[in-house]
This record gives structure tokens, C-alpha cells and sequence, in this order.
């Protein structure tokens, strides 16, 4: 979709026109539970955020300033809410390792090392949703430093600090599997 029609589509959407949101959302809709999924790791809650995302963006498309930047502000939408989804988790009680043998496992033939997943879920909050805006959805800096509100100096070294703690993890790992 071109950003002329995506500035209109957004212009039609603020005066009320369903059609037209709804055709801006299905543009984003896989890009977002693509987002949606890489934090919260499952298929329902990343429905769940896509579904919250679409709620809560129909609600407040008349705050939206720069249509051009529709994309960025759905996913800054989708992450504060799988954010939140993920905290509200946290206080779930899970089952207990010692009674995990009696449940078998799908991954039983998965090398025990670690993943790129792992990787990332050692990154702070705000270490994950810019690694993800730089290298997952490819914003530049000065994109990011405008979406997220922040100087484009303490985005590059938010974003270098947590690259600098993933090559030291992998280096670590490395180690190990030597």
C-alpha cells in the first residue's frame, strides 16, 4: 500500500469510515501478530494482542498526527499490550518441573542449547521493543528516537548495549559447547 493511500485510508478512518480502518488494519494485521507473537510466544495470546491492538487503534484513530507513521503506532500499540499481557502472566503459578515427566514433551529431539529466543528474553523491556523496531520491523534510528519519544542518541546506545549483551551471551554459550 502506498503511503499516499495509507494517508487517506487514515483520514477516511478518523471521520468514522469502518471500511476504511478496517482495510488499513488487514494491511498490518500479519506484521503485527508477527510482533505479537515474538513476545508473548503463543499463538492465542498473539491473537489476542493483534485483537486488542485492533480494538484499542479503532478507538483512538483520531489521535493519530502523521498518518504516515500508521505502522509504527499500531505496533507501539501491540507491544504496550503484549507488555502488559506478559506482566498480568507473570503472576500465573506454573507447573511444577518435577512433575513435568508425567506431561511428555514435543521437544524432546530439540538440541539443549540456547536460542535466539532466549537470547532476547534476557534483554530488558525497553532493550527488547528496540532491538525489535531496529532489526525486526528495520526503523531507522531517527524512526525510532520519533516513535518511541526518545533523543536518537540514547536509542543507539540502548540498542548497543543490548547487542553488546547478546555477543557476550553467545560468546558464553560457545564456551560452554566447546
Amino acid at each position: 500500500m502506498k503511503v499516499r493511500d495509507i494517508i487517506e485510508l487514515v483520514y477516511k478512518a478518523q471521520k468514522g469510515d469502518d471500511k476504511a480502518f478496517l482495510a488499513l488494519f488487514q494491511a498490518y494485521e500479519k506484521d503485527l501478530y508477527r510482533m505479537a507473537y515474538l513476545y508473548v510466544k503463543n499463538k492465542h495470546d498473539a491473537l489476542d494482542v493483534v485483537q486488542e491492538t485492533a480494538y484499542r487503534s479503532f478507538k483512538k484513530i483520531s489521535t493519530l498526527k502523521n498518518p504516515e507513521y500508521l505502522k509504527s503506532w499500531l505496533i507501539k500499540i501491540a507491544i504496550g499490550y503484549a507488555t502488559d499481557l506478559l506482566r498480568k502472566n507473570k503472576k500465573v503459578t506454573y507447573l511444577n518441573p518435577e512433575h513435568a515427566e508425567f506431561i511428555g514433551s514435543s521437544d524432546d529431539d530439540i538440541p539443549l542449547s540456547l536460542s535466539l529466543q532466549d537470547l532476547i528474553e534476557s534483554l530488558n523491556e525497553k532493550e527488547k521493543n528496540l532491538v525489535f523496531l531496529k532489526y525486526y520491523c528495520g526503523y531507522t534510528f531517527d524512526e525510532i528516537s520519533e516513535l518511541e519519544g526518545l533523543p536518537s542518541g540514547s536509542v543507539k546506545s540502548v540498542i548497543y548495549r543490548a547487542l553488546a549483551k547478546l555477543r557476550k551471551q553467545v560468546r558464553r554459550v560457545d564456551m560452554y559447547e566447546q
